[in-house]
């Protein structure tokens, strides 16, 4: 190949990826900056069923296991991992796609699939959303009335361990605590216009 072709995507769009706790307030925060930046939601493939919110923003194809099995044999996902029993991930043609066409490509993805896309796309843009304490994430997830007093407990913990992964990774170049949503967005979207790090 030559050595234009071997130009990474991601020195010609910009790609975001965006990772919290359940409940912090990710997709509300992925929909405005969408809007704002503006940029695109990447695609993500997933085995659980559909809910209504999922008709607003982030963009979804739902499909049996069987499928998702078969496309992480053909290479199709940038990165996958199981959450809460499911399995989720980024598909791989859509997000290169935009991001040779110079466009913004925002992901909101968990931990582990934060890690994955920092190693494929250096230059990548890793924002981690967390809640302004414990208690104010347990009264959130308890508001929102979509789990029980044990799933709720199972989400806490893994708060916890989400957030030092994150640190630990070393894929996430801001942290921005939740505390009201607006001044959120307009943190982040301050951090992504910014001058960005040339890559080495």
């Amino acid at each position: 190949m030559t050595e234009s072709s071997q130009l990474s995507p991601d020195e010609k769009g910009l790609l975001l990826f965006i990772s919290g706790p359940s409940g912090v307030g990710k997709s509300t925060i992925c929909r405005a900056l969408a809007a704002q930046l503006p940029a695109e939601f990447a695609l993500s493939a997933t085995t659980r069923l559909g809910k209504p919110q999922d008709q607003w923003g982030k963009r979804y194809l739902f499909i049996n296991a069987n499928e998702f099995a078969q496309r992480i044999e053909k290479d199709e996902f940038l990165e996958y991992a199981q959450v809460f029993g499911h399995w989720y991930g980024t598909l791989k043609a859509p997000v290169i796609e935009s991001l040779n066409a110079g466009k913004k490509v925002l992901l909101e993805i968990d931990v582990q699939g934060g890690a994955q896309i920092k190693v494929m796309f250096p230059r990548a843009v890793g924002i981690l959303i967390l809640p302004p304490s414990e208690e104010s994430l347990v009264q959130r997830l308890t508001s929102r009335g979509r789990d029980d007093p044990a799933t709720i407990t199972t989400r806490l913990a893994q708060a916890k361990m989400e957030i030092s992964a994150a640190r630990n990774s070393g894929a996430y170049s801001l942290e921005v605590v939740n505390q009201v949503v607006e001044t959120t967005i307009e943190r982040i979207k301050e951090f992504v216009q910014g001058p960005r790090p040339k890559s080495g």
